[in-house]
């Protein structure tokens, strides 16, 4: 018996630039039921919080963390749940790793792409780091760094792409 598209489960991923609303929008889209949300920010502070103070330091974690959870990504799709990635889909290469979990699950996907200004987001980043809600904080040179390094996704690289803007 084969499984339709409608009742495979979903790889929903969050693409946008710091503080432009990916963790906002994955909170949302995880309240479907059958669908559970894993968050990159909430997993590196509860295992390297001490260990990340620099971007370089982020980089690392980030890469031990996504060898060690795409397993645990790849058994939760393929027993019928769907999942929302707060990780950032932000760079080509975080794409390829995503994709590698689509095609090693079988799963849907959908690439939500929050495309929003640098100024709105360094204001919210700013709001964001004054109120202290956040496991991390970023300054506007670290979003600025970040920012040098994304890439909008294009629809060649395979994903069902829905556009915020």
């Amino acid at each position: 018996m084969t499984v339709s598209q409608a009742e495979k489960p979903t790889l929903h991923l969050v693409c946008g630039k710091i503080a432009s609303g990916k963790s906002t929008l994955s909170a949302r889209l995880a309240t479907v039921p059958g669908t559970v949300l894993i968050s990159e920010d909430q997993w590196l502070a509860a295992l390297y919080a001490d260990e990340m103070q620099s971007v370089a330091d982020y980089v690392r974690c980030s890469s031990k963390l996504k060898d060690a959870i795409k397993p645990h990504l790849i058994s939760l799709l393929t027993a019928g749940i769907s999942v929302v990635l707060d990780f950032p889909a932000n760079t080509q290469a975080n794409r390829e790793w995503m994709m590698s979990i689509i095609n090693e699950s079988g799963a849907n996907n959908c690439l939500h792409y929050l495309r929003v200004s640098d100024e709105i987001c360094k204001s919210r980043l700013q709001a964001r780091n004054a109120a202290g809600s956040h496991d991390f904080s970023a300054t506007d040179e670290q979003f600025e760094l970040i920012t040098r390094y994304f890439n909008q996704p294009s629809a060649d690289e395979g994903f069902h792409i829905i556009e915020y803007r």
